[in-house]
């Protein structure tokens, strides 16, 4: 059996990587591709529970992530895995562990992103009563060479998925 692959979206909070991810999934599984969706704030809650936002933390969660990625790509399944990860060694940390790997940066300007969020998340940011996030108080690191950039400020989600599932499908996962 063929490995799977992992598709790592990376992204601000905001910027749609869940929502194309869930995009991506259901094509997939509409094509009985066995696929599963590592969503950040759910895998926070259970695997990362203990950790906080620290540098030391997020590399600790983005490791574990990648174990689980890497239990389901042995598999053969697609591992689709939807973390802001902001630092580019996260990621090549986890590129270089998961081997079979696609990066796509989920890219939307901060304004929009702000505009997008729901929870209220960086208005608690700027106000001081949340420290360490990802874009206000803490840095991001672009990819700087991502296997498929998403621009979703000008993208459908449509479109957005349409050109992770035609990457996946070139690699030869699909």
């Amino acid at each position: 059996m063929k490995n799977g692959v992992t598709v790592w979206f990376t992204g601000l909070s905001g910027a749609g990587k869940t929502t194309i991810g869930q995009a991506v999934e259901k094509e997939l599984r509409s094509h009985g591709y066995n696929v599963t969706l590592l969503d950040g704030d759910t895998m926070r809650q259970s695997l990362g529970k203990d950790l906080g936002f620290s540098k030391a933390d997020r590399e600790e969660n983005t490791r574990r992530i990648s174990e689980v990625a890497n239990s389901l790509i042995i598999q053969g399944a697609i591992a689709l895995v939807c973390v802001i990860s902001p630092y580019r060694s996260q990621r090549a940390a986890a590129r270089q562990q998961l081997v079979d790997f696609i990066e796509v940066y989920v890219n939307a300007p901060l304004c929009v992103c702000e505009q997008r969020d729901v929870k209220g998340l960086y208005r608690k940011a700027r106000t001081g009563e949340i420290q360490h996030f990802t874009g206000i108080n803490d840095p991001y690191e672009a990819p700087l060479h991502p296997d498929v950039e998403c621009k979703t400020d000008s993208e459908t989600v449509a479109q957005s998925a349409f050109k992770v599932l035609a990457k996946i499908k070139q690699l030869g996962y699909c």
